[in-house]
């Protein structure tokens, strides 16, 4: 460390699969498709397998599923009732996110 300077951690970044933009990783959504091939949502952000993110944001996450961005990102077919689970924490996330700025 030069100058006595605090190392400055790194925090990981991911792309959204709805509209592109890079967030924080702890700000998102992951769904993960684990080994086996079984699409679920990753509340840790540690499950193995390969992971899609979602912003917290109900529009993003219409235009996701409409254009089958989650789906191809996870290189899987996923569910109508697993979109459907997903759609509603988005909405939950979206509405915490709105009481952290009231």
């Amino acid at each position: 460390m030069k100058n006595g300077a605090p190392k400055m951690k790194k925090v990981p970044e991911r792309r959204c699969t709805g509209c592109g933009q890079s967030f924080p990783k702890k700000d998102l959504i992951r769904v993960v498709r684990s080994p086996d091939g079984e699409v679920s949502l990753d509340f840790t952000g540690k499950k193995s397998g390969r992971g899609a993110y979602i912003c917290p944001n109900s529009t993003c996450f219409k235009k996701a599923r409409k254009q089958g961005r989650i789906a191809r990102s996870l290189e899987t077919e996923i569910s109508d009732e697993l979109y459907d689970i997903l759609e509603h924490e988005v909405k939950v996330s979206e509405a915490e996110a709105a009481e952290k700025i009231d």
